[in-house]
């Protein structure tokens, strides 16, 4: 039940990615056309594709995660036995946990120090930039802790497709 919860979040998520990269395209080239066109702009239109643009990149590096695409070396890994590749399984998981911790609290500051303080032209508290990496550290967390239970109960991480990829 937790893990058809945790594939409809994901779902959300890169259905969001997916308006977010939508609106920053129609906002960006809209702009764009007005500015050559008609000498003229819709200059919220920045700041907001400005913003959208680091909640695309940050709650992209979750779903990512999720799926396994980061650069990752394996090589001395895959020439490990079964056991050692757990034990490294699970110290790398409790190395991003331990980063993802340092990341989240540094997050969390910045945005509640920031809730304040207002983009000149849009108006909306800078606070949310950051409240974008708060949320990446917390579900990069979660991700790295759901992993971590996995290797701890033995099971092997899914099989990743690599086909297409490039050096794959």
């Amino acid at each position: 039940m937790i893990g058809r919860l945790a594939d409809r979040a994901f779902s959300l998520a890169e259905w969001l990615l997916v308006l977010a990269l939508g609106a920053m395209v129609i906002m960006v080239f809209g702009n764009v056309v007005l500015r050559y066109a008609f000498d003229s702009g819709i200059t919220v239109s920045d700041e907001l594709s400005r913003l959208l643009f680091v909640w695309l990149t940050f709650l992209g590096a979750v779903v990512v995660l999720r799926q396994g695409g980061h650069l990752g070396f394996d090589l001395v890994t895959n020439a490990l036995p079964k056991a050692g590749r757990r034990l490294c399984r699970i110290v790398s998981n409790l190395l991003m946990l331990l980063c993802c911790g340092v990341f989240l609290w540094g997050a969390w500051t910045q945005a509640a120090m920031n809730m304040g303080n207002l983009a000149p032209v849009s108006g909306v508290p800078l606070g949310w930039t950051y409240a974008a990496a708060v949320v990446a550290g917390a579900g990069l967390g979660l991700v790295a802790l759901a992993d971590l239970a996995a290797a701890l109960a033995g099971r092997e991480p899914p099989a990743r497709d690599m086909e297409g990829e490039a050096g794959a």
